[in-house]
């Protein structure tokens, strides 16, 4: 079953820090804007899919990011993710085109 993560949500955990966001399997884009605010770990471990937007938003974010929910990229949310200055874990990728690989590796 498919659950959201909303821009109200993340408000509520950025305030208290109450809240499991890894039961979490997609992100909004205003979610996403508010979380690049968010300086510390950010663990998103349950998100199964990214809209491009969601992924430029999280690649401002500074600190760990944890995506290791998403089993493949798409080359513009690898090249999005790709700008992000910290740590970046996405263990479980099964499979990644050679252009998201590349944006990646850069």
């Amino acid at each position: 079953m498919s659950k959201q993560l909303t821009l109200k949500i993340a408000q509520k955990y950025l305030q208290d820090g109450t809240g499991d966001l890894d039961t979490f399997t997609s992100i909004d884009a205003a979610a996403a804007k508010a979380f690049a605010q968010h300086e510390g770990d950010l663990s998103l471990d349950g998100l199964t899919s990214l809209s491009d937007a969601a992924a430029e938003a999280l690649a401002k974010h500074k600190g760990l990011l944890f995506l290791d929910g998403l089993t493949s990229l798409s080359d513009a949310v690898a090249k999005a993710l790709a700008k992000h200055k910290g740590y970046l874990s996405l263990d479980g990728l099964t499979s990644l085109s050679d252009a998201a690989a590349q944006a990646l590796a850069a």
